[in-house]
């Protein structure tokens, strides 16, 4: 398996439990690894036989901006079943990382790794 990184996508959302993590956005840092067979790409050097990680990224951006969620666990799913589900990418590593979350670190956060058989109906499980 061949794997696609999008490294520290910086983004901002509603994110958090407590009612002063709620009222402002805050900001998250993203990782992506799109796990999947890039050689049909790299045999034509052609974008047509690739997965569009432009197009994926942007739907990703789109979701995190806007989203309200209360652990970065459920921001991760979310993410995950984007990349799984709307982009078809076998296999989709998250990580999800609040900087400032807590005191004494630079950041918190999680790792998920998810495919189509997570998603057996396109709703995260």
């Amino acid at each position: 398996m061949d794997v696609i990184e999008i490294d520290s996508l910086r983004l901002r959302c509603v994110i958090g439990c407590r009612d002063e993590e709620r009222r402002d956005r805050s900001d998250v840092v993203l990782d992506l690894r799109v796990g999947l067979d890039v050689r049909p790409a790299a045999a034509t050097d052609d974008i047509v036989g690739g997965w569009n990680y432009r197009t994926a990224a942007k739907a990703v951006i789109a979701l995190v901006e806007t989203s309200s969620y209360r652990t970065v666990e459920a921001l991760a799913t979310a993410v995950a079943r984007i990349l799984v589900t709307d982009h078809q990418a076998p296999y989709a590593r998250v990580r999800v990382h609040k900087p400032g979350a807590l005191r004494f670190a630079d950041s918190v956060g999680v790792i998920i790794e998810r495919t189509p058989a997570d998603f057996p109906s396109g709703v995260a499980t």
